[in-house]
């Protein structure tokens, strides 16, 4: 990973949907332009999400994923459909495919309101209208395709609308309950309506778009940042890790001058500023060797907190670390990555994390572990939640677990506010953001 590669967590992620053979696949190779997707007339070819990161024009950098058929059957099949339905949680935009000639299925219907439940943009493609004869192509009032197609912000759409061939439907009405929707016609095969499909996802990937900032709203330009990046058994050979690449590049666009430095590195380096730095970023491992190096009045957080700003509910994460100090023996934590690593003998999330946890409960409560995209539904066992910063997930999944915990009543927090409440400086790691 560059510091010129977007990760996959910082691209809008545009699912496709759909039951099976309603031609997902082949409308993802074709909008790709390469195969991502095994293609099969035997239903169910696809048993697994697929993942592509991709370009796609006026949006900028995406991720497409290709999901199982949302109808298939047994028990392989049930464990496909899981799969298919928890990538509802990571779509910013979806893509239902629906075969042309057989119209809206009950299955359908039900991606469609979980859509429009999660306010979730989202795309109605009308799949291999190659294979209709022209008096059986669907017009604008076919009853079997009839959506309520409403569109919030329509600006963005109606860039797309203008530049949509007359085949595609762009509708909007301003029902504000609804999320932005668009239907297109398609075909995999001729290529029909699918720079209409491009235009259009663009338009909705776009108007996903935040305007949240790592760190960069806390720097002015001129300002000197020190980021401290340990170089242990932990890091990875030959690089550095994500959460600190995207400080440092979040920082560059802020106009601030970051320096790094190992943290025996770190008393050189100050004495090297003419001044104060405006802000010094560790890795959350670190805090307790760079509490003892750091002046009391320079300010200190760590990257992980600034990822819990960037990804989550950061008031809510400060409650949730209070409610450990109220753990019993007979508590279990969860503590949860969003990827996987090698992990060594002192590994952060279940060796060091569970030490500090007792360290600030006083108990010696149980522990549960989860990483990468296996994150339970029903936390109700648990005590509490500790979740890494989320670099490599995107957004509307990073929010998706922070609500799951709270509808169900089970704090979450992230690991560097337990690790700074470990070390007694969480009101000082938090300040800086205040």
């Amino acid at each position: 990973m560059s510091l010129n590669d977007t990760p996959s967590g910082e691209r809008a992620h545009i699912v496709f949907f759909g039951v099976r053979n309603a031609g997902k696949s082949s409308l993802v190779n074709a909008l790709a332009n390469q195969t991502v997707s095994v293609v099969s007339d035997v239903a169910g070819t696809t048993t697994d999400p697929v993942r592509k990161a991709m370009e796609l024009a006026a949006a900028g950098p995406v991720l497409i994923v290709d999901t199982p058929g949302i109808d298939d059957a047994g028990d392989v099949g049930d464990l496909r459909v899981q799969r298919a339905e928890a990538a509802l949680n990571e779509a910013d935009v979806a893509v239902l495919v629906v075969d042309a000639a057989r119209g809206l299925t009950s299955f359908d219907d039900q991606l469609l309101a979980a859509f429009q439940t999660r306010h979730i943009p989202y795309v109605v493609a009308e799949s291999k209208t190659d294979l209709l004869a022209e008096s059986e192509r669907p017009g604008d009032g076919d009853p079997s395709l009839s959506l309520p197609l409403a569109v919030e912000g329509e600006s963005n759409i109606g860039d797309a609308r203008e530049s949509v061939g007359r085949d595609a439907v762009v509708s909007c009405e301003s029902d504000r309950a609804s999320a932005p929707s668009a239907r297109v016609r398609v075909s995999a095969r001729t290529g029909e309506g699918l720079g209409d499909l491009k235009h259009v996802l663009a338009a909705l990937a776009a108007g996903t778009a935040g305007e949240r900032r790592l760190v960069a709203d806390l720097l002015a330009p001129g300002d000197v940042v020190v980021l401290v990046i340990p170089l242990d058994s932990a890091a990875p050979k030959g690089r550095i890790i994500l959460p600190q690449q995207q400080v440092l590049r979040d920082a560059l666009e802020a106009g601030a001058f970051p320096c790094a430095t190992s943290v025996e590195g770190l008393p050189q380096l100050l004495g090297t500023l003419t001044c104060p730095p405006r802000l010094v970023v560790t890795d959350s491992q670190a805090f307790g060797r760079v509490v003892e190096l750091l002046p009391a009045s320079v300010p200190l957080t760590s990257f992980s907190i600034l990822m819990a700003r960037y990804k989550g509910d950061l008031p809510a994460q400060l409650d949730a670390v209070r409610a450990l100090e109220g753990l019993t023996d007979e508590d279990t934590v969860l503590i949860a990555e969003g990827c996987t690593h090698h992990r060594t003998c002192e590994d952060i999330g279940t060796v060091k994390l569970p030490r500090w946890i007792r360290e600030i409960s006083g108990v010696n409560p149980q522990f549960a572990f989860t990483s990468g995209r296996d994150f339970p539904d029903d936390l109700s066992s648990y005590a509490a939640v500790v979740h890494c910063g989320g670099c490599t997930l995107n957004a509307r999944d990073m929010a998706s677990r922070i609500q799951r915990a709270r509808h169900q009543g089970v704090p979450i927090t992230n690991y560097g506010m337990v690790i700074a409440r470990a070390h007694n400086i969480l009101s000082r790691a938090l300040k800086p953001l205040s």
